[in-house]
């Protein structure tokens, strides 16, 4: 008996059906390289699982939008090492920016500072300032929690009685209307 090898066994033909954007292609792809993928960017976080996650989820987004054909497993996992570490750094530089802005909105800075024109990390601290204690109660401990007190998504989540994915979304909504209200306070300052 004779057995039908799976469609995509060989890489062209996997590569080939990822790049058309076949759902069973990716299905397979992700039960193939998935797990491989999360422990490389685990090492590369060192050991951070949020990070990893959340570099996983970018990685796959590249994936996605820049598949080609590979004619070799050898050069498609160089290629997905490539967009890994990028996703990596990525979220690393994006975290380290808002985690930045945070720090700087805790650092006791002195009133007459942010009466001086001009000063747009002043005007930018005084902006967020503002706007997170417009956030409601739940949204400014979550904020606390995740950005002042470096609790873990996975530490707050089982605090919350809650899902990680749950609070990852809530994050991603509370961040995205911060910088929606403050770009568009800064762009009506500069109407002033």
């Amino acid at each position: 008996m004779e057995t039908t090898p799976h469609p995509f066994e060989e890489i062209s033909r996997l590569t080939a059906c990822l790049a058309k954007g076949d759902e069973a292609a990716f299905r397979h792809f992700f039960g193939l390289y998935g797990n491989r993928l999360l422990r490389y960017l685990l090492v590369l976080t060192r050991g951070k699982e949020d990070a990893a996650k959340e570099a996983m989820q970018l990685t796959l987004v590249r994936v996605a939008r820049h598949m080609r054909t590979f004619d070799s497993e050898d050069a498609f996992w160089s290629w997905l090492t490539v967009l890994a570490r990028s996703a990596a750094l990525d979220e690393g530089r994006k975290h380290r920016r808002f985690a930045g802005l945070l720090q700087r909105f805790f650092v006791r800075v002195q009133p007459e500072s942010f009466s001086h024109p001009g000063n747009s990390d002043d005007d930018l601290v005084s902006l967020l300032e503002a706007n997170l204690k417009q956030l409601p109660p739940d949204e400014q401990q979550l904020v606390e929690r995740k950005y002042f007190s470096s609790q873990s998504v996975s530490e707050i989540a089982g605090d919350l009685q809650s899902t990680e994915k749950a609070i990852e979304s809530r994050l991603v909504r509370i961040r995205r209307k911060l910088k929606e209200t403050i770009l568009r306070q800064l762009n009506d300052q500069s109407y002033d």
